[in-house]
């Protein structure tokens, strides 16, 4: 199946009251393991890569892979993505290598580590927002900067997470902000902090609603409930692969994720995608160190990928199951990023934060 737009898979999404994951990706292996899981559950995917990835595998590299992916399982919508993009040339050259859909993170200066001003946010994500609709593509901005509430601080990863400490208005999303910045750039999914952290270390203990704050998510959807709204720094980091990587040599101090049944509540609460990379992460290099202990003889690295990619597998059904993504795929009918663009020039594509005419719908109309 061709790749699809995230404003069309989150479209039909809230339409049919499901969230997507969004796995980020580096190299074939990932992609295979996430396509699989996808095409037995009869999932769309979204795939997303960070500056970081790009830099690694190179764009050409990973357009071609996720086209032979796209032409491998045919029946998968796949939507491209570009994850904090840091600036106009990240986002539009994204674009222009044949991803659908890019994210604008203006909460930060370029440099990925400095907090943004409002202004500044509002401005370069209707820019961004602005040039990709002229092709088609999908925008989704960010209010807000990812960070702990327990310590206040953001944990890098890739190259992007603020410096320093952070008060509480910079970690949790001001529902009002969130309404004015919507209308303001036009974005097409609005990437909130409800304090969530990138990588492994996001809890020292299970999260409540001191740390984790599901009443803001609940606050923005009540101002905003057409708004498709993404959960940053999602992963659950699961115990059971923290004890993989423990009994396997390694050494991951005890700590904890965004519980997938919070996450399952912001889904109802009109999160449409929900971000995962360490779980990912965790899942491959789980199983290397156990091929490693278990076999040291071992020098094959595909007898280290293939656990590596089932367990990779295992973990996205699960997401797939959990967000109601599973069932979904054979329901959404591609839209060209040319028609799309003609959508938004004409008006014919009503903002999301404002309730669409019912008959304008991305379901399927006829049988597989």
């Amino acid at each position: 199946m061709a790749l699809i737009t995230l404003r069309q898979l989150l479209d039909h999404a809230a339409e049919q009251g499901y969230g997507v994951p969004a796995f980020n990706i580096n190299n074939m292996e990932q992609g295979l393991a996430i396509l699989r899981a996808a095409e037995a559950c009869d999932a769309p995917v979204i795939l997303q890569a960070s500056r970081g990835a790009r830099s690694y595998a190179g764009d050409i590299m990973l357009r071609h892979m996720v086209e032979a992916l796209a032409e491998m399982f045919p029946r998968n919508p796949i939507v491209l993505h570009q994850d904090h993009g840091n600036n106009d040339a990240t986002c539009l050259s994204a674009i222009r290598h044949g991803f659908t859909s890019v994210m604008m993170d203006g909460s930060l200066e370029e440099d990925m580590k400095s907090p943004a001003s409002y202004d500044y946010n509002v401005e370069i994500t209707a820019r961004v927002t602005r040039a990709a609709h002229a092709v088609g593509a999908s925008v989704e901005g960010e209010l807000g900067v990812l960070g702990s509430l327990e310590t206040g601080e953001a944990a890098a990863e890739d190259g992007s997470g603020a410096e320093g400490k952070l008060d509480q208005s910079q970690l949790l999303t001001d529902p009002d902000q969130a309404v004015d910045f919507v209308l303001a750039t036009q974005c097409d999914a609005l990437a909130i902090a409800c304090g969530t952290s990138h990588g492994a270390y996001k809890f020292t203990r299970a999260p409540d609603g001191d740390i984790l704050s599901m009443k803001t998510i609940a606050a923005i959807h009540e101002k905003l409930p057409d708004t498709h709204l993404v959960m940053h720094g999602s992963s659950s980091v699961p115990q059971h692969l923290q004890d993989l990587i423990n009994q396997s040599g390694g050494h991951m101090p005890q700590t904890y994720g965004v519980p997938v049944e919070e996450i399952e509540r912001g889904i109802r609460m009109g999160v449409r995608k929900v971000n995962i990379d360490t779980d990912c992460r965790m899942a491959m290099t789980g199983q290397f160190r156990k091929v490693a202990m278990d076999k040291p003889e071992e020098f094959d690295p595909r007898k280290f990928m293939i656990p590596a990619m089932k367990e990779l597998e295992a973990l996205c059904t699960d997401r797939f199951e959990r967000f109601g993504t599973a069932g979904q795929a054979g329901r959404i009918t591609p839209i060209s990023l040319d028609d799309m663009a003609r959508r938004y020039a004409s008006g014919a594509l009503a903002p999301p934060h404002r309730r669409r005419p019912r008959g304008l719908t991305f379901l399927r109309r006829t049988p597989r």
